[in-house]
This record gives C-alpha cells, sequence and structure tokens, in this order.
C-alpha cells in the first residue's frame, strides 16, 4: 500500500485563487476508500451501457463476423487500457485530478486547452447518452399515445429531427438537468438499479435472440460480409481505432477516478480486471443478439431501442424502455458529467461551480445534434470515435511522456497550484506541449474533413486520408515525439 509520504502538502504555500478549489485540491492519503472492487465495479458499470452494446453491433452491420467483432474490440480496450494504467499512477500517486495533472505539462494555464477539449467530448456523450434515452422514451409513448408519431413537422429537413421524438428528447434532457441541479448523490440508487437491472435485461435479451435465432449454432455461423481479406482489413484498421477511441476520453481523465485509490496496486488491478473482460463480455450480448435479427427480421437491427420496440407486448416494450431511460440516466450523470465540470470549474475555479459545469455540459450537448451522430454505424464509429480520437490521442502522448520520460513519475504537487512555479513556463503556457499538440492533431484533420464529407476524397492525397484510420496511434506517437524534442533543451524537474 502506498505510504502518506509519497503526497507532498500544500501547507507550505498557499494555493494561488483561480488554480484551486475544494473539488480540484489533492485527496489527502486519510479520504481515500476506494480499493480493487471499487475499480473493478466502476468499469462494468460503465460497460454495461447502450454505447457499449452498439459498438459491437456496429461492427456486424459493417460487416464482420461475430468472433471478428469481439477480437477487435477486445484489443481495442487492451490498448486503451495501457495508457489508461499510466496515467492512473499520477492521480493514485498524488490523489490529483486530470485538470491538474494536465498542468504539469502544458503549464497552470495552458492546462485549460486539453481540458476543454475533454470536456467538448464529455458534453458530446451526454448528448448521445440523452438522446438515447429520450428514444427510448418516444418508443414507449407512441405506444400508447400513436399521435405522437404523426406530430407536423417544426424543424428544418437538414436536421433530420421528428417532432415527436425530438419532444421525448427535451423531456429526458430536463429530467437529466434536475438531477444535475440535485446533486450527484441523488443518483446513487440509480446506479444499484442499474448494477442489478442491466446485467439481467442483458441476459434477457440474449436469451430471446437464442430462442428466436433457432440456437447459437445458426447465429454465430454467419460469415463476414467482405468480399476480400484486402477490404476486411480496410474496415479493420479504423474500427480498432474507434474502439479505442470508445474509452480514450477515460485514459485521460482516469486520475479523477485513481484520486481515490487506497493503492496503486488497487487502481491497476481493479482496471485490469475490469475493463478489457467487461466490455467484451457484454459486447457479446450485442455480437449474437444483432447477428440474430438478420436470421428473425431478414436485416440487421444495431440499435437495441429499435429492436425492443418490435416487440409484440406493449407492457414489455414500455418495461424495457422505461428500464432503458433509467439506466441511460444513471450513465450519463456518472460518466458524462462528473468529468466535465471538473474540467469547466478549472478554467474558472472560483466562479463555476460543479451544477454549473454540468449545465454547460447540458447545453453543449444539444448542440452537437447527438441524432445525427448515431444515426447509423459509420457516423458512429468513423466521424464520432475515430473523430476524436485524433484529439485526445496527442493530450495523452504529451502527458504520458512529459510524466514518466522527461519527470520520472515526480511532481512537485504545490507547483501544479501556483502562478510562480516551475509549470508556470511562459505566462502559464508551455510552449511546446501546445506545438506538439497541433502538430499532432493536424496530419489527422485531411481525413477527417474527408469523412464528414466536408472535402471530396479525391481532393485529399490518399496517403494521409488513409492515416485518419490510425488518427488516435498517429496523433499519440506523433505529439510525444514532438513533445520530447521540444522539451530536450529544457530542464524537466526529476525531484520535488
Amino acid at each position: 500500500m502506498e505510504t502518506t509520504h509519497h503526497l507532498p502538502t500544500l501547507a507550505a504555500e498557499p494555493a494561488a485563487t483561480g488554480l484551486s478549489s475544494p473539488d480540484l485540491a489533492p485527496v489527502a492519503w486519510a479520504d481515500r476508500s476506494w480499493g480493487t472492487g471499487n475499480y473493478a465495479a466502476l468499469w462494468i458499470s460503465m460497460s454495461l451501457c447502450i454505447p457499449t452494446y452498439m459498438l459491437a453491433s456496429s461492427l456486424i452491420e459493417g460487416g464482420m463476423s461475430w468472433w471478428q467483432a469481439l477480437l477487435t474490440i477486445l484489443l481495442g480496450n487492451t490498448i486503451v487500457l495501457v495508457p489508461m494504467l499510466l496515467n492512473g499512477r499520477a492521480g493514485a500517486k498524488y490523489g490529483i485530478p486530470f485538470p491538474v495533472f494536465a498542468r504539469a505539462s502544458f503549464g497552470v494555464r495552458g492546462a485549460n486547452i486539453p481540458a476543454l477539449l475533454r470536456a467538448f467530448i464529455a458534453c458530446g456523450w451526454f448528448g448521445i447518452q440523452t438522446w438515447i434515452g429520450g428514444y427510448a422514451l418516444y418508443q414507449m409513448g407512441v405506444l400508447w399515445l400513436p399521435a405522437l408519431g404523426t406530430l407536423p413537422a417544426v424543424f428544418p429537413a437538414a436536421w433530420g429531427l421528428a417532432t415527436g421524438p425530438a419532444l421525448t428528447f427535451g423531456l429526458f434532457w430536463l429530467l437529466n438537468m434536475y438531477v444535475v441541479h440535485l446533486g450527484v448523490d441523488s443518483i446513487k440508487k440509480l446506479l444499484v438499479f442499474k448494477a442489478f437491472f442491466l446485467p439481467l435485461a442483458a441476459l434477457a435479451l440474449l436469451w430471446w435472440a437464442i430462442s428466436a435465432g433457432h440456437g447459437l449454432g445458426p447465429i454465430l455461423a454467419q460469415p463476414a460480409k467482405f468480399a476480400s481479406s484486402a477490404q476486411f482489413w480496410a474496415y479493420f484498421f479504423p474500427a480498432l481505432t474507434g474502439m479505442v477511441g470508445f474509452w480514450a476520453t477515460l485514459s485521460l481523465n482516469i486520475p479523477d477516478f485513481t484520486r481515490y485509490a487506497t493503492s496503486q496496486r488497487a487502481q491497476v488491478l481493479g482496471q485490469a480486471l475490469g475493463l478489457p473482460a467487461s466490455m467484451t463480455m457484454f459486447s457479446f450480448v450485442g455480437v449474437v443478439v444483432t447477428s440474430a435479427t438478420f436470421i428473425i427480421y431478414g436485416k440487421t437491427i444495431w440499435d437495441p431501442v429499435v429492436l425492443a420496440a418490435r416487440f409484440e407486448s406493449r407492457l414489455l416494450v414500455s418495461f424495457a424502455m422505461l428500464a432503458v431511460a433509467l439506466s441511460t440516466l444513471a450513465t450519463n450523470i456518472a460518466a458524462n458529467i462528473v468529468s466535465p465540470a471538473n474540467d469547466f470549474a478549472n478554467l474558472a475555479p472560483t466562479r463555476i461551480s460543479f451544477k454549473t459545469g454540468g449545465y454547460i455540459t447540458g447545453i453543449i450537448g444539444l448542440l452537437i445534434f447527438p441524432w445525427k451522430l448515431i444515426a447509423d454505424p459509420s457516423g458512429y464509429i468513423f466521424t464520432w470515435l475515430v473523430g476524436y480520437s485524433a484529439l485526445l490521442g496527442p493530450i495523452g502522448g504529451i502527458m504520458i511522456a512529459d510524466y514518466y520520460l522527461l519527470r520520472h513519475q515526480q511532481l512537485d504537487v504545490p507547483d501544479l497550484y501556483s502562478y510562480h512555479g516551475r509549470y508556470t513556463y511562459r505566462n502559464g503556457f508551455n510552449t511546446a506541449a501546445i506545438v506538439a499538440l497541433v502538430v499532432g492533431i493536424a496530419p489527422n484533420v485531411p481525413g477527417f474533413l474527408v469523412a464528414i464529407r466536408v472535402l471530396p476524397k479525391a481532393a485529399v492525397w490518399s496517403g494521409l486520408v488513409g492515416l485518419y484510420d490510425y488518427a488516435w496511434f498517429v496523433g499519440f506517437g506523433l505529439a510525444a515525439v514532438v513533445y520530447l524534442g521540444l522539451m530536450r533543451g529544457q530542464k524537466a524537474p526529476t525531484t520535488v
């Protein structure tokens, strides 16, 4: 177990105004209570969500066989576990959250750049989860009030948003904001409900798929839809990048959770046991059920909310949709509010509270048009997951290179909360980190613009388009190398 001498005290120099708050201050060892089981349970809980199911089912819809999809998911989560554990060590050692940890490499003011990028991604996930919950309520409501499905259009056609789903989406959004107003503690009972219900619901759905699909044999016997191995590999690499991108968010802000660890062993073992296994097991349900829908309905249905709406019993559908909405509410608050609230608070700790950060998250989550992001598998994987991995990969590369290769896992905690310490750099910004971030992102921009159809594929060099398939890996490696090169002439502290 770690001992208290590893955590420097802030008593020698009070934290500067604007750099600290109760949410950003180091967690003392006496206040830490998360053991191995807590971290394993955290990942089991966060993995059991509708986007995980859709992650697997989208690979089946994209053409993979069941074993190819599962192998891709397992490999992607094993890869992202590495930066997860590396960044988690700093949180466990010093008790600091992600925005404060980022100050070591980006500067006490420059840390707002990675924090806000991470917060923006969390806002996107908030919007996606809110849309899923709202659409589940719509599927339930239209069974009892059919007129809900025939309301006149009020939104521009380009928005792709029908009036009925928009109403339930808005209602569910307001419910999320009300929970933010009440505080995170109000969600604890829903998290307990989710922990018990979702595994049972997943098993029930699996049983239905096996029964209706005439056993596992016919379901798992379905071959991949790729015409050649070249076609498979062309799909596999961006899909793998998408799998890494799925949790690339948490691989950065994992210190927000590991700061409560009772020891390094607790967070390392708990995460290693919880993340790859739970993601793969729950994905197996999505793989089997999606494969079964092709046998049962003649087409693959990758969205479980749409699938459940096909059941004949109105009571069964209503129960399923209500359960999806409640579990989504619990996941949304726990996974997509805590992090951006800390990130926005780091921008102005004295002005932005947790609740204010939650409201900001909610508003941005509306503005990204989440219903468009998950309208089809290609948009979900290649636009959303791969796209934001191009932003987060470089941040991870810079932070890990800085902490392990330059500072040898030694930080001066008081200086992380001071405008006059070693992490001030130039007016609070580390130019080397910012340049490395831009260089790490830049090669993936042309491919992203092609993916979202802003540029025609013929207008961009094919090498750059292909590079986008490896967005997270390219950004991570390039930014780390550039950062180390730029910092070579600067003396990085190795002792505290």
